[in-house]
């Protein structure tokens, strides 16, 4: 009853009706399943609870564990990024004096310690492990973690450590520098990375997707294609990952037959274990305005899948939206909201992104209030959305409200200065000192105040000719100096009549 009101709501609320699902049935549906102890141990769903409880109830009733299990439930566990539980089993096998640990556990190991307890911990670990284990497993896996915290010189400290060591004798450290690389925009250090592994081992295909990956930032397609060239020379086989990276680089290009023939390749390499790799074809057949195509892989992905996650309907409305079909990504929002029941405030952001950019404020503030109706919280990027649709319409009250909310939402806010300027550039244009100075006691609370914002302050009084109050006194408090561009300002303004926003003022 509950699921069927559900969908009635979202129905009405777009004024189109929205699909039937049909309800998941197979053979067996409905059944229990055979008592095993994978799966009482992923059935712990919620974090508090311990896999270690499990564990023991289960030898108290006299049932053998074997480590083949346990490192099989481990790897799932880490797989849906239940680390915690991965963590506590992985302890409770070393305390097993009749478990072998290998050092592929121990890496194993560490990587969730790093994931569970941070950097430090991961690293007091690897210390203390016995001379014997620190070996290419648990160094690659130390190293992973380094790339992994964006740390080039420990990573870099790391592998000459390793050379040394003669440590370097398969691809997977150098493809973590290639990832770390990558991540930090460095990519004049990738085909230096690349000599090396080839004079000390062989490159595999990760290292080739990563290596295309690269081009495909600088948008080279020549290049990308002398590297896709080489792969193929050496005999190493593409995967779909490859083929993505290549359709995407194609399409950057405008070589769209390249971009469509790499597609059809990337889909035969598509299984229903890399389910990821369907949302990639949908959003590079969006890219190519290839319609048809995106309800033909959405329909396959519907025909293997019993169930479709919140990622895949966010990858879905991405490319609707992206082909501006608003009304169907409406329908299928409309089915994720009666189906999913997760809350996921991600999804509704795609159409209120969409409606916001479109201008369509109104339609935007009553499909806000109908997710909110329904239950889903609005997170800090849904409020900057709406921010940012109202600074479109010059509604500056609403501009802050909106981001007044975004930041209470965050134990921390991460500053983006380019919806600062924005704000300001606006604030200024409009002489709005009282909202300038209420962004500024907002951006204040959050940690963020910079000389720049100052500036732009003292630019939007300078509109409205108006002088600023103890300007350079609030500047000391909040611990900011003044450069030249504020002091000329500071200069400009003292010609004008105080402005009456004193109540803002803190």
């Amino acid at each position: 009853m509950r699921k069927e009101l559900a969908i009635a709501a979202a129905a009405r609320y777009f004024s189109a009706e929205a699909p039937a699902i049909p309800f998941a049935s197979g053979a067996g549906a409905g059944e229990k399943g055979k008592d095993t102890l994978g799966r009482r141990l992923l059935k712990l769903i919620y974090p508090k609870r311990s896999a270690v409880v499990v564990l023991r109830k289960w030898a108290e009733e006299g049932k053998s564990i074997q480590k083949y299990q346990l490192s099989r439930v481990v790897r799932e566990l880490r797989k849906y990024k239940r680390f915690k539980h991965a963590l506590e089993i992985c302890e409770w096998m070393r305390t097993q004096n009749d478990i072998k640990l290998l050092p592929g556990d121990y890496a194993l190991h560490l990587d969730l310690i790093a994931k569970v307890r941070g950097l430090a911990s991961a690293e007091k670990f690897f210390e203390d492990l016995p001379e014997r284990m620190k070996g290419q497993s648990t160094s690659s896996a130390l190293l992973h973690t380094y790339a992994q915290n964006n740390l080039p010189m420990k990573a870099e400290s790391l592998m000459k450590e390793m050379s040394v060591n003669g440590l370097l004798r398969c691809s997977l450290p150098y493809n973590h520098m290639m990832s770390l690389y990558l991540s930090r925009g460095e990519l004049e250090k990738i085909p230096k990375v690349v000599e090396e592994l080839k004079r000390n081992t062989s490159p595999n295909e990760v290292t080739y997707n990563l290596w295309l990956r690269s081009y495909a930032v600088k948008d080279d397609a020549e290049g990308a294609e002398k590297v896709f060239l080489e792969m193929r020379t050496r005999k190493i086989a593409a995967d779909w990952v490859t083929y993505s990276t290549m359709a995407s680089i194609y399409i950057k290009a405008n070589l769209l037959e390249k971009a469509k023939e790499a597609l059809k390749k990337m889909e035969m390499k598509v299984t229903r274990k890399e389910r990821s790799g369907y949302c990639s074809l949908l959003s590079l057949h969006a890219s190519l305005s290839n319609r048809d195509e995106v309800d033909r892989i959405w329909n396959k992905m519907k025909s293997l899948f019993r169930k479709m996650s919140d990622f895949e309907y966010k990858c879905m409305l991405s490319s609707l939206t992206k082909l501006d079909d608003i009304k169907e990504a409406e329908n299928i929002y409309s089915e994720w909201e009666s189906m999913s029941g997760t809350g996921d405030s991600r999804v509704p952001n795609i159409l209120l992104a969409f409606y916001t950019k479109n201008g369509m404020m109104e339609k935007a503030e009553s499909f806000h209030e109908h997710t909110i109706q329904v239950g889903i919280k609005p997170c800090y990027t849904t409020w900057e959305i709406l921010a940012m649709g109202y600074l479109n319409k010059k509604n500056m009250g609403k501009v802050l409200d909106c981001l007044e909310k975004g930041f209470s939402s965050l134990e921390k806010w991460e500053p983006n200065k380019v919806l600062v300027q924005a704000v300001f550039t606006k604030l200024e244009k409009l002489a709005d000192i009282e909202g300038a100075e209420r962004f500024l006691v907002m951006l204040r609370n959050a940690g963020y105040v910079t000389t720049e914002i100052y500036n732009s302050l003292l630019r939007t009084y300078a509109k409205a000719g108006k002088m600023p109050l103890i300007i350079s006194e609030r500047m000391e408090t909040d611990n900011v100096q003044p450069n030249e561009e504020t002091q000329r300002l500071i200069k400009l303004t003292s010609r004008y009549c105080v402005g009456s926003v004193s109540t803002l003022i803190s």
